[in-house]
């Protein structure tokens, strides 16, 4: 059975060149081909078509030309196929989810690259295709000093809600940090400061609950969720993290100097049947400083 590649879509920008490089890398650790992808984008009622590899529209695209150049040249090296696909991006890209076992883009670009902004295509891979999604920055983003204590060394940092865990996106932290050599850092967010409202005063009061005790509850959720994945990857180092507030910005905090940012998708739910995409995953999307992979939950979770 052959192998899936892991597919890095260019544009002609610097940015889809970072992006390209992380997926290069990222192919060499996964002993996986990677395939170089250019979407031509075309108006969105004309018909897709795919222009196979070694063809000559694919052999004389500009963007994939200045790709072979862009690599060439490297002594260790993945399998390489370049393939030049018309279409819309935010049409095609997801499709491309099926065949591969990454999709790797840059944050900015040209067209469909342009920001990523709520329903441009970036955004839109990241929520529909069927593989995990890797979405790298512009080197040198600035974000906010971790409220955490940080050490030293490869990390990856993985988004953890304790009251609806995502295996899927466990799995996937834990196997890159083992293929990266880094360790896992598991942020677990609990709302805090929490302020109830009382009807008869038409006031918002002081919780009863303990802040201290909160945070000692998830913390220990947040153990029990690691377990079996500490078991399965006994050379990966894991810690967590519980913090109070917001999950995006704890997140994006953590991004600096990390290799990875794990963060996973909605479910499907019952009366929201179609893919989602959360706002800590947008926030953290935009703004993190290290690359973020969005991933899919499992099938049967969804």
């Amino acid at each position: 059975m052959s192998i899936q590649p892991v597919i890095a879509a260019v544009d002609g920008s610097d940015d889809s060149l970072v992006a390209l490089d992380w997926a290069f890398e990222t192919a060499l650790l996964r002993g996986a081909p990677l395939r170089v992808v250019h979407v031509q984008q075309y108006a969105t009622w004309a018909g897709p078509e795919i222009v196979p590899p070694g063809q000559p529209e694919s052999e004389h695209d500009p963007v994939l030309d200045a790709a072979r150049r862009y690599l060439a040249g490297r002594v260790e090296r993945p399998i390489l196929e370049y393939s030049a696909l018309a279409g819309a991006a935010g049409t095609v890209l997801p499709e491309l989810g099926s065949t591969a076992q990454l999709l790797v883009l840059g944050s900015r670009g040209r067209g469909g690259f342009a920001s990523l902004l709520l329903g441009s295509s970036g955004m839109i891979t990241a929520r529909d295709a069927e593989c995990p999604v890797v979405v790298v920055p512009k080197p040198g983003r600035e974000v906010e000093d971790a409220a955490m204590p940080i050490e030293p060394g490869p990390r990856v940092v993985v988004g953890l809600q304790v009251d609806s865990p995502d295996e899927a996106t466990l799995s996937f932290a834990f196997a890159e940090a083992a293929r990266r050599g880094a360790r896992i850092q598991a942020v677990a967010a609990y709302a805090w400061p929490l302020h109830l409202w009382t009807a008869a005063t038409a006031q918002i009061v002081p919780p009863l609950a303990d802040q201290d005790a909160i945070e000692a509850e998830t913390r220990t959720l947040a153990e029990g969720l690691l377990a079996a994945h500490r078991e399965r990857h006994p050379d990966v180092r894991a810690e967590s993290c519980a913090v109070p507030g917001d999950a995006a910005g704890h997140l994006v905090a953590a991004s600096r100097d990390a290799a990875l940012v794990v963060v996973g998708r909605h479910r499907r739910r019952l009366l929201a049947p179609a893919r989602m995409m959360g706002s800590v995953t947008q926030a953290v999307l935009l703004h993190a400083a290290a690359p973020v992979a969005v991933v899919p939950p499992a099938p049967a979770e969804e």
